[in-house]
């Protein structure tokens, strides 16, 4: 289980900005991140073109919010300026892995590719370009709140993370509102039209519990959660903190901020049972108890072994 504690402010410096509200209301749509993807891959200055809007046949908000979710989600990147005025932009490599046109899934058909999506978009404090996402599974520990609930302790997170960082109340509502819809699948014909063209609300991450008000987390196995994405994560995780030893606790795969326990909201039950099913086809991955510790035990470089389960899981898919 989730530790019980509201919120894990960790007491030391900052060294990276929030960032909050730059998804001008709209959740990333069916299609977007590819969209996105494909017009840098084809033209690095898309997003500072005027005719950007015709180009990717949206809004101009729309462009915004395109840009915005595929840096957000790390498949593309901002590089450098050109003339000193035009921003250009790149593919990452994990874009290139999951979405160019030989890549593991690149119309995002099977739902695990969702849920690497939401591990790049709040699995690394530093790097995290949606501050109320990464808070959300990360630092804030209530398993069912209201919107009140998390917007007063989300006010807490940053009065205390960020001193003297002012966001006005607007903008932390905008992201709230703006996540639960991007999440939460409801019957309500409010937000019916949220539920068709938001991809994540597949993944069972949050829900309303008891009527359109209360919300609650889903903890424990995810029917659409792959075993082998979540050790392919556990790696990712063990590779992000540089841990040079070969083994690491259950209980830091499940607890620490930016760990697969919390981005996806686990028990040990379901790591363990993961770490057991790839280890049947990986002999360099197992799971060892000692003095009573549970440990994740792999062989080699975290990186490369993520890379192998991950093009496996696809080629078999």
């Amino acid at each position: 289980m989730l530790r019980n504690a509201e919120i894990a402010i960790e007491e030391k410096s900052q060294s990276f900005s929030p960032v909050f509200a730059r998804h001008e209301t709209f959740h990333p749509r069916y299609g977007w991140i590819k969209k996105g993807y494909d017009a840098v891959a084809n033209d690095p200055d898309i997003f500072s073109r005027e005719d950007a809007s015709v180009v990717l046949g949206v809004g101009k908000n729309m462009v915004k919010a395109i840009k915005y979710w595929g840096i957000a989600f790390k498949v593309i990147k901002e590089t450098h300026t050109t003339n000193n005025k035009q921003r250009s932009y790149a593919t990452t490599q994990f874009g290139e892995q999951l979405l160019s046109d030989k890549g593991w899934d690149p119309y995002l058909e099977d739902p695990a590719s969702l849920l690497l999506l939401h591990w790049g978009l709040v699995n690394d404090q530093l790097s995290c370009k949606a501050t109320t996402w990464w808070f959300a599974f990360n630092a804030f520990h209530k398993i069912s709140f209201t919107q009140e609930d998390f917007l007063f302790v989300l006010k807490k997170y940053i009065s205390s993370t960020f001193p003297g960082h002012m966001v006005k109340d607007s903008s932390l509502k905008k992201d709230i509102n703006c996540l639960l819809r991007m999440y939460v699948e409801s019957n309500s014909d409010r937000i019916k039209e949220s539920a068709i063209t938001c991809p994540f609300t597949e993944l069972s991450l949050i829900k309303n519990d008891g009527d359109s008000r209360h919300f609650s987390f889903n903890l424990g196995e995810k029917h659409n959660l792959p075993p082998e994405i979540i050790i392919a994560c556990c790696l990712n995780y063990i590779y992000m903190t540089k841990q040079t030893a070969a083994t690491i606790s259950i209980s830091r795969l499940l607890y620490e901020n930016s760990s697969p326990g919390l981005v996806f909201k686990l028990t040990e039950a379901a790591i363990c049972h993961a770490i057991e099913t790839v280890s049947r086809n990986f002999s360099n991955i197992s799971l060892s108890e000692a003095g009573g510790l549970l440990q994740f035990c792999f062989e080699g470089d975290p990186s490369r072994l993520r890379e192998r389960i991950l093009r496996k899981y696809y080629k078999n898919g």
